[in-house]
């Protein structure tokens, strides 16, 4: 019993010091049963291939329990939480590398969060304009494109630190710097699952805006959403209950929020990316994006569904209701016309705009109602 209290002192601390100073668990060998629960406190855990193993029970109990046959590496291997659980921010393949890149992730936080992240010289110019951010994003709406092509584009020298890279690769997080500050981004992946938002991918996004609201790291969302992933799956896992968390998320964070929208942003998934409506600070649009509550094809069998079946031709109709529909909504000038969207700029001029915004929003200060904290949809 006094072992087990000295772990529960341990994660009382680690608690107490939540959002006071960064945390990062390395772990370096097996970490077993109610011990890995300070880790998954954390902020972030680093993992090495073959060396690190976390799990409740190990696989002998496993197998007396519930009959299964698994290795240490299978239950609870640093590929098996990169992957599959998204307990671990990172896998490596060497101590050496775990190590080299912890101190990476250093350079980019604050000591604790009464300070910003430190601000290093930058030699990028601030008013490059990039002519490839016009050519990364297909004509083709539904073809896929990696978004980390265009944060690499916009951010400092091209670096982008990546967090959670193997989980949920749907969005993606990580940090990069502005003019020599540091920026949290939070983007999705239209190169998986068309960057559509699921269970995991709204936990990942949300665990990581709260990490950065904590930290005193402004915003930085590039928008190309087609929506949350539909399925009885979804459903049953608690699409409802997860998709909340990136919403409660970015409505609670305070600090400088912006958003990008690069191509689709169609629903509640559009109001979960960081909007004008949950309290963004500057909304951009390239002339790609594409506002609206769905779908120019599927707006069209629900809003139409009547006029299609009457129709004489109803292929032909369809057609013409989703051209209809397209060139009325799927643009970003009526949420712009509407003040939900701040401008509209060009592709290239991308990186001097939100660096702007940034120092524009630099001494932002928001208040909030007194309360104890807010219940976030666990």
């Amino acid at each position: 019993i006094d072992a087990l209290k000295g772990f529960g002192d341990i994660f009382f601390r680690n608690t107490q010091a939540s959002g006071v100073v960064p945390q990062i668990s390395i772990v370096l060998g097996p970490c077993a049963g109610g011990a890995v629960y300070s880790p998954a406190i954390c902020d972030f855990i680093f993992m090495v291939d073959k060396t690190s193993q976390m799990f409740i029970t190990g696989p002998s109990v496993v197998k007396s329990v519930t009959g299964e046959d698994v290795s240490f590496e299978e239950l609870g291997g640093a590929q098996t939480h990169a992957v599959k659980s998204g307990v671990a921010s990172k896998a490596f393949a060497t101590e050496e590398d775990c190590f080299e890149q912890v101190k990476l992730l250093l350079s980019f936080l604050p000591s604790n969060n009464l300070e910003t992240a430190p601000i290093y010289d930058c030699e990028d110019d601030l008013n490059r304009l990039s002519d490839k951010l016009s050519e990364i994003v297909p004509v083709d709406v539904n073809k896929g494109y990696d978004m980390r092509d265009v944060i690499k584009e916009i951010v400092d020298d091209g670096e982008f630190f990546e967090m959670f890279d193997k989980f949920a690769k749907n969005i993606v997080t990580g940090f990069a710097r502005m003019n020599g500050s540091t920026i949290g981004i939070i983007a999705n992946q239209p190169k998986f699952m068309a960057g559509s938002l699921d269970c995991d991918s709204s936990d990942k996004g949300a665990r990581f805006v709260r990490f950065c609201d904590c930290f005193n790291i402004p915003l930085v969302t590039f928008t190309d959403v087609p929506g949350y992933l539909p399925g009885v799956n979804q459903e049953h896992n608690g699409v409802i209950r997860h998709g909340a968390k990136l919403l409660f998320a970015f409505s609670e964070a305070t600090v400088p929020k912006i958003n990008v929208i690069v191509r689709k942003a169609y629903g509640g998934a559009y109001i979960a990316m960081n909007s004008k409506h949950l309290g963004a600070d500057m909304v951009f649009a390239w002339p790609t994006a594409e506002i609206a509550v769905m779908g120019p094809s599927g707006a069209a069998n629900i809003i139409f569904k009547r006029d299609i079946k009457n129709a004489e031709d109803p292929v032909l109709a369809r057609q013409e209701k989703i051209q209809e529909y397209t060139e009325k909504f799927a643009n970003p000038y009526v949420a712009a016309s509407r003040g939900y969207v701040d401008d509209v700029i060009e592709p290239d001029s991308t990186r001097p705009r939100i660096i702007s915004a940034l120092e524009m929003l630099a001494s932002k200060r928001d208040t909030r109602p007194a309360k104890k904290h807010g219940n976030i949809p666990l």
